[in-house]
């Protein structure tokens, strides 16, 4: 089972997507932190590593704040 997750984490057709598709999440939850000045979450969200998981709950939790924020 393991050399099976190693196998797929080590194909370039399964990394880059999922490169890609976890900065992207991160950089807009980061985004979104900072915009906040949500600073224990700005460290947070930037030392865990979770695929993308917890900066869309993130962004999730924080929407209705935001919008307020914003004037959206």
């Amino acid at each position: 089972m393991m050399e099976l997750i190693q196998q797929a984490l080590t194909n370039p057709m399964i990394m880059y997507p999922l490169l890609i598709w976890s900065v992207f999440w991160k950089g807009l939850a980061l985004w979104r932190s900072a915009r906040m000045n949500h600073k224990g979450w700005f460290i947070a969200l930037l030392i865990i590593n979770t695929v993308g998981i917890f900066e869309i709950v993130y962004i999730i939790v924080t929407r209705e704040r935001y919008r307020l924020i914003e004037g959206l």
